[in-house]
């Protein structure tokens, strides 16, 4: 019996050297077919952007993720 996937993550890479200025990845995230947001990862930031609406971008430094991430989990 095969299970229907309740996840995808679609992911464009915008340059391979995440050392230069502009570059990125975009990870736009699903759950059955409804978009939760998209994670945009760069060279000095963490950002994340809500699925509904073109409002609610909220970009982060490395550090201040990494020390939300180990308070949280």
């Amino acid at each position: 019996m095969a299970t229907e996937k309740k996840h995808e993550v679609k992911v464009q890479v915008q340059i391979l050297e995440l050392s230069k200025a502009g570059s990125g990845i975009l990870l736009e995230i699903s759950s059955e077919g409804e978009r939760l947001g998209t994670i945009e990862t760069g060279h000095g930031s963490f950002g994340w952007r809500k699925g509904r609406g073109k409002s609610g971008f909220r970009r982060i430094d490395w550090t201040t993720f990494a020390g939300w991430l180990n308070e949280k989990l």
